[in-house]
């Protein structure tokens, strides 16, 4: 699937794309009344900071995620350091705006209140406040200042890259499924032994593609995956990660193994969410990945519901305390 470029914007505006559609119509949901704007012939004025949002439209850019962004940026940029993406978790979840980040790290999200996006877009504007703040305040769900809880691992906050993260490491390869990429090398035995664990890599890159269906733990549901064993993507991390997915592939999540990975007995995987909030990341037992696609692709779970709370335990740390 390819997207068309996104229009230039007048000097001053930021762009609100729509990305969910029905039989060519876009759909906002609640979101055109919730952020309390004004019409002004094609634009949507918000609040007193006189924010100025040009609705973007058209079947071209239905399900594009925030990670695809980035890459459909006119040449010479937008002009504003975010792209508003009003997507299906906010026309049928009720969710609030996702906002994309074009100047720091290119691709990766964060969703705010619907009442607060005039405010927030503002405050960006002005200085007074920074994407890299936006992140740091995510709750469970990815969402600004909202209230699902503290993540119990925060989302790690990156310096910006010299070059737009799509250009500082190569687009990751192009599959439905998920990835297992490899971002740090200083323990090659402790990289064979991960391998091992999930099943061992067969001579196509793959993990978990061949094991009997009857020998399979539904309460330890193995990880299929292909394995990206490259140094290009040394010291990659899941907030840029959104931006290396090839446009319109709908990847399922991106599992990193970094240097937590090697250091820690339990093998935890830096696991990437590329669809409600890009580049939102939890921090899992290797042996519970593999569930998360599971029940990801089944529609049966949100990637929310694996992160873990602070000050509270998991529901996979007392699952497997039961099972001792």
């Amino acid at each position: 699937m390819s997207f068309p470029e996104l229009p230039r914007p007048t000097p001053g505006e930021v762009l609100l794309v729509s990305a969910c559609c029905e039989h060519d119509k876009a759909l906002w949901g609640g979101l055109l009344d919730e952020v309390g704007g004004r019409r002004e012939n094609d634009v949507l004025v918000l609040g007193g900071g006189g924010v100025r949002l040009r609705p973007v439209e058209g079947s071209g850019w239905e399900n594009l995620l925030g990670g695809n962004v980035p890459a459909l940026v006119p040449g010479g940029g937008l002009g504003s350091p975010v792209v508003v993406l009003a997507d299906i978790s906010v026309v049928y979840g009720g969710d609030g705006p996702l906002l994309v980040d074009l100047a720091g790290i290119p691709g990766r999200g964060v969703r705010v209140p619907s009442s607060r996006l005039g405010e927030i877009l503002a405050a960006l504007a002005g200085g007074t406040l920074a994407f890299d703040d936006l992140v740091r305040g995510m709750d469970r769900r990815g969402m600004y200042e909202g209230d699902g809880g503290r993540p119990a691992h925060p989302v790690p906050v990156f310096p910006a890259p010299t070059l737009p993260s799509r250009f500082s490491f190569p687009a990751l390869p192009s599959t439905e499924q998920a990835l297992l990429v490899r971002t740090s090398f200083d323990d090659e035995k402790g990289w064979r032994t991960l391998l091992d664990e999930l099943g061992g890599a067969d001579e196509d890159g793959w993990i978990g593609t061949h094991l009997d269906p009857d020998e399979i733990d539904v309460d330890h549901f193995p990880l299929e995956a292909l394995v990206v064993d490259d140094r290009a993507f040394e010291h990659l991390g899941p907030g840029q990660v959104p931006a290396l997915v090839p446009p319109g592939e709908r990847t399922t999540l991106v599992a990193l193994a970094d240097a937590r990975t090697f250091a820690d007995p339990d093998r935890p995987l830096t696991v990437v969410d590329l669809y409600c909030t890009p580049g939102h990341s939890t921090l899992l037992p290797y042996g519970v990945v593999g569930s998360l696609v599971c029940n990801l692709a089944m529609a049966n779970m949100d990637f929310h519901e694996f992160v873990a709370v602070e000050g509270a335990e998991p529901w996979w740390e007392k699952r497997a305390r039961r099972s001792r």
